[in-house]
């Protein structure tokens, strides 16, 4: 059912199933209806976070599915993200959301009617395009993303609309770490907007800043190399580690003149990851 492509970084680069994500988009679709329809039935509310947060992820993984069988240009998929903005943004005018954003060291930062139009869909653009980006490697796009996803849950007060989907991510990340299947682009971008989504929803703006930085510094050298340079991140594969001669990725900054294995990678990442979210509870907790 599922194209099958090489997986790079193994020998004899073996045909792994993938676009698997498409999974997760159905589960969380059906699951978040199902809440959406529970919460109506007991408690009406003009607008709800979960058929807002449903739409996201439906449109966020039919993108990532337009990229899976037609290869985006990099221009398409960096905008796209702006019409699943839509719903979050009249989400947020309806029920008054706080324009403003509590930076340590800085203060208050109020951008009155521009967060609506500015601030939300920017961050659905960049959080999930960074996503997007951290991945090549078995986990990378799986693991990660939860592990931001569970650090959102931890002091929201709608961690329940992301129980079910993120213990069935759990899943899809197990088989992608052991190298059975990949999320693909339907995935990482589903999964990219269900944080965005998820943050904004939830009033999580200090913590999913914060918890995506090495997103957002992976992507950063990945476009500076691209515009500066004219090269992509690359790393060579010696039939037991990975390894680069140059530093235009996250990933080729840790194996840089440094072989490494994919999974020492993907911890190593992970690691990182979760020092990040852990930081942002910490300032979540005291902002």
């Amino acid at each position: 059912m599922f194209p099958r492509v090489p997986d790079q970084h193994k020998v004899g680069k073996p045909l792994i199933p993938n676009g698997l994500g498409v999974f997760y988009v159905l589960f969380t679709t059906v699951y978040l209806f199902l809440v959406y329809f529970l919460q109506q039935s007991s408690n009406p509310v003009p607008v709800s976070a979960a058929f807002t947060l449903a739409a996201c992820i439906l449109f966020g993984g039919f993108m990532g599915m337009m990229d899976d069988w037609i290869d985006l240009r990099w221009r398409y998929k960096a905008f796209m993200p702006l019409i699943a903005a839509l719903p979050l943004i009249y989400y947020a005018q309806v029920i008054g959301a706080r324009t403003s954003i509590t930076l340590p060291l800085v203060g208050v930062i109020d951008f009155g009617v521009a967060y609506f139009y500015i601030i939300i869909p920017l961050i659905v653009m960049i959080v999930t395009n960074t996503v997007n980006q951290l991945g090549g490697l078995n986990g990378l796009e799986s693991v990660c993303p939860a592990i931001v996803i569970a650090g959102l849950m931890f002091f929201s007060p709608n961690w329940l609309l992301m129980l079910g989907p993120l213990l069935f991510w759990f899943v899809l990340a197990a088989l992608n770490v052991s190298g059975k299947i990949f999320v693909g682009n339907t995935g990482s971008f589903a999964i990219g907007m269900t944080i965005a989504s998820f943050a904004v929803i939830s009033d999580m703006k200090v913590n999913l800043l914060i918890s995506m930085l090495p997103f957002i510094f992976n992507s950063s050298i990945i476009l500076l190399s691209a515009f500066i340079t004219r090269k992509k991140a690359a790393v060579t594969f010696d039939g037991q580690k990975l390894c680069s001669d140059s530093r235009k990725s996250l990933v080729t900054t840790i194996v840089y003149h440094r072989p490494l294995s994919e999974r020492r990678i993907v911890l190593i990442i992970s690691c990182i990851v979760i020092l990040f979210t852990l930081l942002g509870l910490l300032v979540q907790l005291f902002s």
